[in-house]
């Protein structure tokens, strides 16, 4: 298979092309800027192609493209011309989106039978965002068959990518979600608290609206969902006051002020940051009986993990001798057990089932 990487240029998508060609894969390296994507490719020994994301542009560049892989963030803006780029060329599609209106535009049932009906197999979040919850997420589906009410968490130590601290800054004048009831709910940043031993020991955490409110669901069925993140106890309390100043974070002055703070200051973990970084992923399910199950696992930097588990996915759908067109999550495409085969991850642990 002939295999693209879109926004080759970005902090990410350069990780994971310079990974890709330690390991013998030889993937187009593509994106909007030239400059940046020539030098990478004449670096690295790769074919490069330059185009935007219009539709008819994308479709035309992508004719014999098999799969892409799409790195080029703000997914909310980038991911729906790829996307239908990638159905109009019969082209295999996989990002690294963390964002709940990509995987729901993803997995709508028009989205799932226009991928079927053009051949084409979609699925968002193949880096840290989702794999590791995700596969967490169908393990305890596996434990408990009939669990009402997920919820899913992660401890992270490492840095943030340029493109990463955008996302979140174009957050800020959001609300948090959940799942309930299997319906998509919003409630103010920081109503949520409570406490969590994600691995390393109880913290305060609070709830986020991080993708599995979407993905897990489409992965287990359960219908309540929550995803949580430690943070210091005075940050718990401030985001509640945060989400008042929601729409002064999200108005266009102030967006546009921390945007250009984000492209003059931050570049992202370095190498050695990255490689002495774990993350400890957390996951509990309740059944209507009031059972519970929690799993743990631990598994590389966010960063390490989003190139050894996006290149793990490519690699065995460019080896695959037959993909199934639709939509679908990782754990969906792979069972709950491929994040133990990931560079840097442990096993599951069952730490604690009570009655």
């Amino acid at each position: 298979m002939k295999w693209m990487i879109y926004g080759a240029n970005g902090y990410t998508g350069e990780l994971i092309a310079r990974q890709a060609v330690k390991e013998g894969l030889t993937p187009v390296l593509a994106g909007r800027r030239a400059e940046e994507i020539e030098r990478l490719g004449q670096e690295l020994g790769c074919e490069t192609r330059i185009f935007s994301l219009s539709v008819d542009k994308a479709t035309e560049t992508l004719k014999d493209i098999d799969l892409v892989l799409h790195c080029a963030g703000p997914f909310t803006d980038t991911s729906q011309p790829m996307v239908e780029a990638c159905l109009a060329s019969h082209t295999h599609y996989l990002d690294i989106t963390g964002e709940i209106e990509v995987f729901e535009y993803i997995h709508s049932k028009k989205r799932a039978k226009l991928a079927q009906e053009a051949g084409v197999l979609l699925c968002s979040g193949v880096g840290f965002d989702v794999i590791p919850t995700d596969c967490v997420a169908r393990k305890l589906k596996e434990l408990m068959p009939d669990a009402t009410n997920l919820a899913l968490g992660f401890s992270a130590a490492s840095g943030i990518s340029r493109g990463t601290l955008k996302t979140a800054i174009r957050g800020l004048g959001s609300s948090s979600a959940e799942r309930k009831d299997g319906e998509l709910t919003p409630f103010p940043l920081g109503a949520k608290r409570r406490h969590i031993d994600f691995g390393r020991g109880k913290k305060t955490a609070i709830a986020i609206p991080w993708g599995d409110v979407s993905t897990a669901f489409y992965t287990t069925g359960i219908p309540n969902i929550t995803t949580w993140v430690p943070v210091p106890p005075v940050y718990a309390y401030g985001a509640r006051l945060l989400a008042w100043f929601g729409p002064i974070l999200g108005s266009d002055v102030v967006q546009g002020k921390l945007l250009r703070y984000v492209d003059e200051h931050v570049t992202g973990p370095d190498e050695s940051e990255r490689a002495r970084s774990s993350t400890h992923v957390w996951g509990e399910a309740t059944n209507a009986s009031g059972r519970k199950v929690i799993v743990r696992i631990k598994t590389a930097s966010t960063y390490a993990f989003t190139v050894n588990g996006a290149l793990a996915v490519v690699k065995r759908l460019v080896h695959s001798g037959h993909i199934i067109p639709g939509s679908f999550t990782p754990a969906m495409l792979f069972g709950s057990h491929f994040i133990e085969e990931i560079e840097g991850s442990s096993s599951f642990v069952v730490d604690e089932v009570r009655l």
